[in-house]
C-alpha cells in the first residue's frame, strides 16, 4: 500500500508521536527534516534546522500541541548550520530550566559558538547517556558514526518505534521530493538507473548515491557507519535531508549499497 500524498505545510506524524516539522524549499528543492518526538507532556527536537527556517519549524512544533517549555532536549547529530543555525532561537523560546543540548563532545566545541556564553552550560555530552536518554516511557539511544560526515557525527534510535534518525546518512538532495519513499523491488537489482524497467520518470537512487559521494569524506567512513547501523534493530530511517524509508527490504538494500559505494569523498578524486 502506497503512502497517501502529504501536504507539507503542517507537521506530519511519521510514526506514533514522532513528527516531521521540516521545510521544503520548492524553489531550490533543498529540504531539511527536523523531527519532534513527544511522550506525554515532554518532547525532544532532533536537528532543529537553520536560522532562516526557524519560524516555519517552530510553527509546526506548536501545531502538534506541545508547548516549547516542555521540550526537554535539543539533539544535534552534527554541526552544519542547516541543522544547528537556529540553536540560539530554540534555546530562547524553549525557556525550560531543565533543557539540555545533547551532542557528541567534539561537536559541543563548535556548537558553543551558536549560543550565548551564559547558555553554554546547557551543552551536554551523549557520553553521559551511554544507556540512553529517557523521555517518559521512551528511551533514545545514541550510536557514533565518526566522519560520516564530521568527526562527531552520530545517529539516534527511538527504541519505542525503532526509528533511526540518521542526519545526513541516507540523505539526498532530490530532484523530485516526497517525505516517504518506497522502492520497487526491481530497484534492488537495477544496474542502469537511467533506464528504469518500470518506466518511472524519476529514480531516487542516483540522487542518494551522489549525495553520499559528495558529502561523506571517504569510502572507509561510510562503510564504518553502515556497519554500525546494520547491527541495529530498526524499522524506519529518518534522515535530515531526503526521504523517510520504512520498508525493511529497502533499508537493508540501502545499507548494503552504501557500504560498498565507490568514489566517496577523497576516494573520488582521480589521480594522474
Amino acid at each position: 500500500m502506497k503512502p497517501v500524498k502529504q501536504h507539507y505545510d503542517r507537521p506530519v506524524e511519521i510514526v506514533e508521536s514522532v513528527f516531521w516539522v521540516g521545510f521544503h524549499d520548492e524553489t531550490t528543492n533543498f529540504h531539511c527534516n527536523p523531527y519532534l518526538i513527544m511522550e506525554g507532556d515532554q518532547a525532544v527536537v532532533i536537528d532543529a534546522g537553520s536560522r532562516p527556517d526557524f519560524a516555519v519549524v517552530m510553527m509546526k512544533i506548536l501545531q502538534t500541541g506541545i508547548s516549547p517549555d516542555k521540550i526537554k532536549a535539543l539533539i544535534y547529530q552534527h554541526i552544519d548550520p542547516d541543522l544547528c543555525g537556529s540553536l540560539s532561537n530554540m534555546v530562547d523560546i524553549c525557556a525550560n530550566p531543565e533543557l539540555k543540548i545533547l551532542s557528541e563532545p567534539q561537536n559541543n566545541i563548535f556548537l558553543s559558538y551558536y549560543i550565548e556564553r551564559e547558555t553554554r552550560t546547557l551543552l551536554t555530552s551523549i557520553d553521559d547517556y551511554r544507556e540512553g536518554f529517557p523521555l517518559g516511557g521512551r528511551m533514545l539511544k545514541f550510536f557514533k558514526t565518526p566522519y560520516a560526515h564530521d568527526a562527531g557525527s552520530f545517529v539516534t534510535l527511538d527504541t519505542k518505534t525503532k526509528t533511526l534518525f540518521t542526519s545526513d546518512l541516507f540523505g539526498s538532495i532530490s530532484r523530485q521530493w516526497e517525505l516517504f519513499i518506497e522502492l520497487a523491488s526491481d530497484c534492488h537489482t537495477c544496474k542502469d538507473y537511467q533506464n528504469c524497467v518500470n518506466r518511472k520518470e524519476y529514480c531516487p537512487l542516483p540522487d542518494i548515491l551522489a549525495f553520499h559521494q559528495k558529502v561523506m569524506p571517504s569510502e572507509k567512513a561510510l562503510e564504518h557507519a553502515m556497519n554500525v547501523i546494520g547491527g541495529l534493530d530498526i524499522d524506519r530511517i529518518a534522515p535530515q535531508h531526503g526521504s523517510v524509508f520504512s520498508n525493511q527490504k529497502d533499508i537493508r538494500f540501502l545499507i548494503e549499497r552504501l557500504k560498498t559505494l565507490k568514489g566517496v569523498g577523497i576516494d573520488g578524486i582521480k589521480r594522474d
